[in-house]
């Protein structure tokens, strides 16, 4: 039975590049070497890396005076790298989650910490708008995409500082106005390629201003000398991401992707809003276009176990909602066809006709 994979990450990923890094494995480029036994010296690992960082650059139309990194350590890591590099003395950031309050929790390990807004009184179910920006900042830092509550920062913050996002969960799915940030950063496992590999996009004024030692694996600039290979870089996910970037740019990049993701999304929260059994979390005006979080109205929670079996029974796989959430999570990141999210939609509808 076909497979429809809505796993929140590590997450679906295009055929090609599944197909071609699994050939890779086995024998890269007729070298007789497995992609995994090649040194991160090699001519043909460094042709990898250099296409990546090319296809980046060209795909987000990143603007001269920016750096693509692909680095270790999960967006986890950037939590504290970004406060390492950036944070003298205060920094500001919005809490629109739970990857959010993670972020501004290793932040406050390096200096003052002003959350300009939260919309924890909500569960995280909204984007706070109507905050002001202390202009004594050393940076502005967002979350751009929840994915846990299903809301989205669809639009380039005009912010009076350095702005970073982590960008982990929408990364590639819409235009973004690179220019408007001074960093952007995120885990691979969304749209990109698989766990193990972080990007990185930092501008390079803004580098070398604090005042503390850096150690030398927590350093950009360091990173950025070497080119994201101070140490041994994580040679296979950095396969796979050129090659998710490769078929990005083949279908038509940012801008087709970004229309593909919308008429995804507008199908299956058409079909939430207009069920009787089933009802979005996320405020509407707040809504993620790449992870749709529902639950079932109270009348039918006794039901969710039985929906989620009859998923199964179509196919469908990782719906199934964070715990601090409940219900389901349909995460539609690029790869996802709409023909899955159809399937989705037709067994929401057809469990409602046989249970409501």
């Amino acid at each position: 039975m076909k497979k429809h994979n809505f796993n929140a990450g590590p997450s679906i990923l295009p055929k090609e590049a599944i197909e071609n890094t699994a050939k890779a494995i086995l024998n890269l480029n007729g070298s007789g070497l497995s992609l995994l036994e090649i040194s991160h010296r090699s001519k043909d690992f460094q042709a990898i890396l250099d296409e990546a960082v090319a296809l980046f650059k060209e795909l987000l139309e990143i603007p001269e005076g920016y750096q693509v990194l692909f680095l270790g350590g999960g967006a986890s890591m950037q939590f504290c790298m970004v406060p390492f590099n950036l944070l003298n003395k205060k920094a500001a950031y919005l809490e629109t989650g739970v990857w959010a309050k993670k972020a501004l929790k290793e932040a406050k390990l390096f200096g003052q910490v002003d959350v300009v807004a939260s919309s924890s009184d909500k569960n995280f179910s909204y984007i706070p708008t109507g905050y002001s920006v202390p202009t004594d900042a050393d940076y502005f830092h967002i979350t751009t995409n929840n994915t846990i509550y299903g809301t989205e920062i669809r639009t380039d913050i005009d912010s009076p500082v350095t702005l970073v996002a982590d960008m982990s969960s929408d990364i590639l799915s819409r235009k973004v106005d690179v220019s408007k940030y001074g960093l952007i950063y995120g885990g691979a496992q969304k749209n990109l390629g698989p766990a193990g590999v972080t990007f990185v996009i930092v501008r390079d004024d803004i580098l070398g201003k604090v005042e503390r030692a850096l150690p030398s694996m927590m350093d950009y600039r360091i990173h950025i000398k070497e080119g994201s290979m101070f140490n041994t870089p994580p040679v296979m996910p950095i396969f796979t991401v050129n090659e998710t970037l490769k078929w990005l740019k083949s279908i038509g990049g940012v801008e087709k992707i970004a229309a593909m993701n919308i008429e995804k999304a507008n199908l299956l929260y058409a079909a939430i809003d207009n069920s009787k059994m089933f009802v979005g979390t996320a405020a509407k005006e707040s809504r993620s276009i790449m992870n749709i979080c529902f639950v079932m109205k109270d009348e039918y929670k006794d039901k969710e176990d039985a929906f989620m079996e009859f998923t199964k029974s179509r196919g469908i796989v990782g719906i199934k909602g964070h715990r601090s959430v409940g219900g389901f999570r349909a995460s539609t990141y690029n790869a996802l066809p709409i023909e899955s999210v159809q399937v989705l939609v037709d067994a929401m509808k057809d469990f409602e006709s046989n249970n409501a």
